[in-house]
């Protein structure tokens, strides 16, 4: 009757006083507050949340079921399920989503990029029956 939504928890913090150069790869929830230089991807396949709060910067690419967005991100963003960029947020690269949530003061310096893939799969998946 009614779906089953995955809940979107926090499992993992980096924190603000933490820089991490290479890259990092997680499933379930991860909240950033630190720096990252380096690819932030959640595993695909499988749901996952990055929050990325006021206080953190990524430097490389971003690939992510839900994401949120208050801080800086410089690289391309991938999202497959939502993307919500916050008043602080700040995206220099390209963005790629399904939907999106932008508040304002949230800043793009790119393309936004709607992902019709799902879409496109749906109707052809519809007319071929």
């Amino acid at each position: 009757m009614f779906s089953r939504k995955t809940k979107n928890t926090i499992d993992s913090l980096i924190g603000i006083s933490t820089t991490i150069n290479g890259d990092l790869r997680f499933k379930g929830g991860l909240r950033i507050d630190g720096h990252i230089k380096g690819n932030v991807i959640g595993e695909a396949g499988e749901p996952s949340m990055l929050v990325i709060s006021e206080h953190a910067k990524i430097e490389g690419e971003v690939r992510v079921a839900h994401l949120v967005v208050n801080g800086e991100v410089v690289g391309a963003v991938y999202s497959t399920e939502l993307l919500e960029l916050q008043p602080k947020a700040r995206i220099i690269g390209d963005v790629h989503y399904k939907t999106l949530e932008m508040h304002g003061g949230a800043l793009v310096s790119g393309k936004l990029a709607h992902d019709q893939a799902a879409d496109l799969v749906l109707k052809l998946a519809a007319s071929s029956t």
